[in-house]
């Protein structure tokens, strides 16, 4: 896969965009796993995606302020977007359908509030094909000036839950400490120790960057499902590294750990824009 000439042709502008970019991973950090994906976007890839980086990055935080405590509606609606409990679904495969057939599962059958519950990988998808409808769009009609921001916004918005996927801790209920029977709540405040990281130890975007090639996915659904279950299975680590005072006082294992956690988010973008760009080409026409 050729890699972008993001990068190959701007090597010097790309480096002032991405050390522009670094923060906490998590949160204004979004940025800086979209800008890292976007630097090793393919050639093919058309050049006002391959190129704006910036708008990327900016709309991959947009999750988050759509949280705003006085936007009352949206961030009801928003609440369940950001993570998957997978504990809570006892067992249960989420339907590859749409999220209102999980919302109903989740409800009648388990019993459980699906905002609870989360509703992550739905996120995801739902945005990936918001990108790959606008790609469409910029097949069908390449001089059309709207087609781009709509292609930007979709893909930023995808970039935060893609980055949500990759933190073990939006992947289980334990996702600031673990309860203990007499009411308190063990290592509670692991999450912003792992959040702000990435900014506290220098983890840059070029590090995050770093060799990653852009494939297509074959199956989108499954996938995303076996990265957040991949995901899933760092939890106990976070939980040791946490215990060992290893985010407070990073070692050599911690930071690599970390740093693992943000390539991987990166890398899901990466593939999710690429397959988006690639499939648009399969799409029907809308009407």
């Amino acid at each position: 896969m050729k890699r972008s000439a993001l990068v190959t042709a701007a090597g010097v502008a790309l480096v002032g965009l991405l050390t522009g970019l670094v923060s906490a991973w998590w949160a204004g950090g979004h940025e800086s796993v979209a800008a890292a994906a976007a630097a090793r976007l393919a050639d093919d890839v058309p050049a006002f995606f391959r190129g704006g980086g910036r708008h990327l990055a900016h709309f991959a935080v947009d999750p988050d302020r759509w949280k705003n405590r006085n936007a009352v509606f949206l961030r009801r609606c928003e609440e369940g977007n950001h993570f998957l409990d997978l504990e809570d679904l006892d067992g249960k495969q989420l339907p590859a359908t749409n999220r209102f057939d999980a919302m109903k599962l989740v409800y009648t059958e388990l019993k459980k509030d699906p905002n609870k519950v989360g509703l992550l990988p739905y996120s995801i998808v739902e945005n990936y094909e918001r990108l790959m409808v606008a790609f469409y769009d910029h097949r069908k009609m390449p001089t059309n000036e709207s087609v781009p921001m709509a292609a930007l916004v979709a893909g930023g918005n995808m970039a935060h839950y893609t980055g949500d996927a990759a933190m073990p801790l939006h992947t289980t209920r334990d996702y600031d400490g673990r309860n203990q029977p007499d009411g308190t709540v063990k290592q509670k405040g692991i999450h912003a120790k792992l959040d702000g990281f990435p900014e506290k130890n220098k983890i840059t975007p070029e590090e995050i960057c770093r060799g990653l090639e852009a494939k297509v996915i074959d199956d989108v659904w499954a996938h995303v499902n076996r990265f957040i279950a991949e995901s899933h299975t760092h939890v106990q680590t976070c939980y040791d590294f946490d215990a060992a005072g290893a985010f407070d006082a990073p070692t050599n294992e911690s930071r690599a750990f970390v740093l693992a956690r943000c390539r991987a988010g990166a890398q899901l973008t990466l593939d999710l824009w690429y397959t988006a760009w690639v499939r648009s080409a399969e799409l029907p026409a809308h009407w």
